[in-house]
């Protein structure tokens, strides 16, 4: 049984713990959680989870104790209290500094972010980013196991958030390209719900942009390596599919600011030369 204590039980941390209190009804996790909001307290405790006072009462029944506030500070905050828990982990999403200056304070500290938003911590299928000594993550593996369906060890303490981050910056950018698509989408007198569909949709086959990410590198290619042949092709449609659109903005009057970018950007981001 792995002792385990949760602070934050916030939209993500609140089904996170309720993952941990299914397990903790079965008697595999032994699950203690704090929050300054009293509504989730008694949701968990319902559940199965034991409540406790303070950050510190937890830190002194736990030999894990995952934190999923809301910024850095409150990070801060929690680590102050927790004095020298054998394990935090930190899930949320902080600056690439944060994780090594809690650990420089004498803590064991690991960096685990999620990806999965609130669905995914609902149903167990978040996938968890974790930087940190390889102990420390054996210690956490079991409880990570428990709200994750992709756990990956990304590498030394700071890795998981540098992971996070760059998988955000996909996130974040394809957003705004999608209102970028909608801005010319709705100049082309089109429905923009039935275009959000067919993202989804084709998007949910093929992958979206991951569908590129299988490289171990961003060197040039080899003319003879496997995806050469397969980014060239990516690359051509990409191409045209860019101009087209790009004209159809200049047709319409509609900036596009990110296609334009993308247009002379893409074959060389491939590792076309």
């Amino acid at each position: 049984m792995v002792r385990v204590g949760f602070v934050g039980l916030g939209n993500i941390g609140k089904p996170m713990a309720l993952r941990l209190a299914a397990a903790a009804s079965s008697g595999d996790v032994d699950l203690s959680v704090h929050d300054v909001a009293p509504e989730p307290v008694a949701a968990l405790t319902a559940a199965g989870a034991k409540a406790v006072g303070s950050v510190g009462e937890l830190a002194a029944v736990a030999d894990v104790v995952c934190v999923m506030v809301r910024d850095d500070d409150q990070v801060r905050t929690v680590a102050e209290e927790i004095g020298p828990v054998p394990v935090l982990v930190i899930h949320s999403t902080v600056a690439p500094g944060t994780p090594a200056e809690l650990a420089a304070r004498g803590l064991t500290v690991l960096d685990a972010p999620v990806s999965g938003g609130p669905m995914g911590a609902a149903d167990g299928t978040l996938a968890i980013m974790v930087g940190g000594s390889v102990d420390a993550f054996v210690a956490a593996r079991p409880a990570l196991d428990l709200m994750g369906t992709k756990v990956v060890h990304a590498g030394p303490l700071g890795a998981g958030t540098r992971m996070k981050l760059a998988r955000n910056l996909i996130h974040f950018v394809a957003f705004t390209a999608v209102t970028e698509a909608q801005r010319l989408a709705e100049a082309a007198g089109l429905d923009l719900r039935e275009l959000g569909e067919i993202v989804r949709h084709t998007d949910a086959i093929t992958g979206g942009p991951g569908a590129i990410a299988h490289r171990e590198t961003t060197a040039p290619l080899a003319p003879d390596d496997f995806w050469t042949g397969v980014f060239q092709h990516v690359a051509a449609l990409g191409e045209k599919d860019l101009s087209f659109a790009i004209a159809l903005a200049d047709e319409l009057g509609v900036d596009v600011p990110l296609a334009r970018e993308a247009l002379p950007r893409l074959g060389k981001g491939l590792g076309l030369s």
